[in-house]
């Protein structure tokens, strides 16, 4: 890789496991607790990108300087554990935001570099953003952040297409890095924001027979009714 990508990479995981160490400090978690989702947040989603393009070994493996930029983002942490601690909860989802758009570029870029397609190194930088986010969320037992409504995954997958067009173009990769950057981040925190999400299809549900045949059918605009009380109830409880 390049130096800047390099960079952009360890920025990433930086930016990754500093919102692997937020999520354990308000799950009430030891030091090793802010490790492990530090470690799994900023390396999972490589991880698992090597594993699947058979890339051996991993990224981590063969240079180190990841692991010890972990473990020095988490002991800065820990020394200023009641800074971190103060930080409002919005601080998390744009922290994720940032790192989802720095994995998305590099996931995508070196895909391109070992010669896949573009539909796969789109998916590579779409896994290389969501994974490690993901395995964080549930092993604090929360719902991971690509399967609620704001849009997520989408924000990926649409960087991942402007580095990748760019590239076939002939673009300077400085142009296709930064134009990528700011369109997966700025989807990721405009969905924040704004709360933009995809459509939602309910299902029109049957009542059951045996219990009142002539109840009437639900209505699709009875399943859209349920739908938006349910997000009120979700943004209410935030």
């Amino acid at each position: 890789m390049t130096g800047m990508v390099y960079w952009l990479d360890m920025a990433g995981v930086i930016v990754f496991a500093l919102s692997g160490v937020i999520l354990a400090c308000r799950s009430n978690m030891d030091p090793f607790g802010m490790l492990v989702l530090a470690a799994v947040t900023g390396i999972g989603g490589g991880t698992l990108r090597d594993l699947v393009l058979g890339i051996r070994p991993v990224f981590w493996v063969s240079d180190p300087s990841y692991l010890w930029v972990i473990l020095a983002t988490v002991g800065v942490s820990l020394v200023g554990f009641h800074y971190i601690h103060r930080l409002s909860r919005g601080f998390l989802p744009i922290a994720d935001a940032f790192g989802l758009a720095l994995f998305t570029v590099i996931g995508t870029h070196k895909a391109l570099l070992l010669g896949t397609s573009g539909e796969v190194a789109v998916l590579m930088g779409m896994m290389t953003g969501v994974a490690g986010g993901m395995i964080r969320d549930m092993l604090a037992q929360r719902v991971p952040m690509v399967l609620r409504e704001e849009i997520y995954a989408t924000a990926a997958m649409a960087g991942g297409i402007v580095y990748v067009t760019l590239q076939a173009l002939n673009a300077p990769l400085n142009l296709s890095i930064g134009m990528a950057l700011a369109l997966t981040l700025g989807l990721r925190l405009a969905a924040i924001h704004w709360h933009l999400a995809l459509p939602v299809f309910a299902w029109v549900t049957l009542p059951p027979k045996e219990a009142d045949p002539a109840a009437p059918l639900s209505t699709p605009a009875k399943a859209k009714e349920r739908v938006r009380m349910i997000r009120r109830e979700r943004k209410t409880k935030r």
